[in-house]
C-alpha cells in the first residue's frame, strides 16, 4: 500500500510540473502570435496593372495576418534592377517580387513559356489561362529548389511595341533592334519579323530609346504611358504578341521561416488577389490607351490581313522553341493545351 502513496505523490508532483511548464511557455507563444514581419514587395514598373496587383496584396496581406505582416512596396526598380531584385529574393533581402515570368529564365527556362507568341489573343482568354489549375501549378513550382516560392499568376496586358519610327506593316520591323523580355520565345519571334531582338531590364530602355541604342521596344501601354515614352518613342504598334503576365514570387528562405498560418495568408491571398485584380487589370489597359493618345502618342494597328499573317508566322515559334528541350516541351504543351480550353 505505500507504493500507492507514493505514485500519488508522484503524480501530483509531475501535474505541478506541468502546469509551471505551461505557464513558462505560454508568453514565448503569445510573443511569437505577437512578432510582425516586414515584407519588401519589388517591382520594376510603376502605375500598371503589376502596380494595381501588389498595393491590392499589400493591403490584402495586413488585413488577412493581423497586422502581423507589414508589407512595403518598391515600385520602379527602387531595389535595383529586375536581376538584382530577384537575386535579393532569392537569397532572402528581398521578401517578394512581381514581374513577368521570362526575366526568370536563367533559374528555369520554363519560366519562359507564358511568352510563347500566338497563344492568346485577349486580354480575357489570359485571364483564364492564368487561372487554368494545370497551368498554375506548372508555374508556380518552378524555382523551387533556387529560393523561389510562387504564389500566384495573373494576365497583365497583351504586349505592344513603341518606336522612334512608325511601325505601320510588317515590313517595317526589317532591320529595327527591338528591346525584348528575357526570352527565346521572344527572340525567335523578333528574327522571323526581320528585326534584331536585344533583351534588356526595364530601367535600360528608355535611355537606350533615347540614346538611339534601340529603335522599339516591347512592353505594355501602361508602362509606355506612365514612364512618359511618348518623348522618346512616340508611336506604339500593338500587335497583342506575346501576352504579358505577372507572376508572384516570395523568398523560400523568408517563407520558411513564417509561422504555418502566415505561411497560408500569404499562399491563399494571392491566389485570391491573382483572380481579383482581373477587371482592374482591363480597365488599366483601356485606360492606358486612351492616356497615350492624350499625351500625343499615336496607337497603330497592323492592317487585318497582315496582323493574321503576324500570327500565322509566329504560332509555331513556340513548338520549334521548345522541340529539343524536353522539359520545355512538355511546359510548352501544358500551356498551350490550356490556351485552347481557354478560348
Amino acid at each position: 500500500m505505500r507504493f500507492i502513496g507514493f505514485d500519488r505523490r508522484v503524480r501530483a508532483a509531475a501535474a505541478a510540473g506541468a502546469v509551471v511548464l505551461s505557464l513558462a511557455l505560454a508568453p514565448a507563444a503569445a510573443q511569437a502570435q505577437d512578432k510582425t514581419y516586414t515584407m519588401k514587395i519589388t517591382l520594376a514598373t510603376i502605375n500598371d496593372q503589376i502596380h494595381a496587383f501588389v498595393r491590392n496584396y499589400a493591403a490584402a496581406l495586413e488585413k488577412a495576418s493581423g497586422g502581423r505582416i507589414k508589407p512595403e512596396i518598391y515600385p520602379a526598380s527602387q531595389l535595383g534592377s529586375i536581376p538584382r531584385q530577384t537575386e535579393g529574393v532569392q537569397f532572402g533581402a528581398i521578401q517578394c517580387q512581381v514581374v513577368p515570368p521570362e526575366f526568370l529564365v536563367g533559374i528555369d527556362e520554363r519560366f519562359e513559356v507564358m511568352a510563347a507568341p500566338g497563344l492568346i489573343t485577349s486580354m480575357a482568354q489570359g485571364q483564364r489561362l492564368a487561372a487554368d489549375p494545370q497551368v498554375s501549378k506548372l508555374m508556380l513550382s518552378l524555382g523551387a529548389e533556387k529560393g523561389l516560392h510562387g504564389v500566384g499568376l495573373f494576365m497583365v496586358n497583351p504586349s505592344a511595341i513603341a518606336s522612334k519610327t512608325p511601325i505601320r506593316h510588317l515590313v517595317d520591323f526589317k532591320g529595327k533592334k527591338i528591346r525584348i523580355f528575357a526570352s527565346q520565345f521572344q527572340s525567335v519571334a523578333f528574327d522571323r519579323l526581320g528585326a534584331t531582338p536585344v533583351a534588356m531590364s526595364l530601367g535600360d530602355v528608355l535611355p537606350a530609346l533615347q540614346q538611339g541604342a534601340i529603335d522599339g521596344a516591347v512592353a505594355s501601354t501602361a508602362v509606355f504611358t506612365a514612364f512618359h515614352y511618348q518623348d522618346a518613342a512616340k508611336y506604339v504598334t500593338e500587335t497583342g504578341q506575346p501576352a504579358i503576365f505577372g507572376i508572384v514570387e516570395i523568398s523560400k528562405k523568408w517563407y520558411d521561416t513564417l509561422p504555418r498560418d502566415l505561411q497560408q495568408v500569404i499562399d491563399q491571398t494571392a491566389a485570391k488577389e491573382s483572380v481579383a485584380v482581373n477587371p482592374q487589370a482591363t480597365e488599366i489597359t483601356e485606360n492606358s490607351r486612351k492616356n497615350w493618345t492624350a499625351s500625343g502618342g499615336e496607337l497603330i494597328s497592323l492592317p487585318p490581313d497582315e496582323q493574321a499573317s503576324l500570327l500565322k508566322l509566329l504560332s509555331s515559334v513556340g513548338a520549334d522553341v521548345s522541340k529539343t528541350k524536353p522539359l520545355l516541351s512538355a511546359a510548352y504543351k501544358i500551356v498551350s493545351e490550356a490556351a485552347q480550353r481557354a478560348k
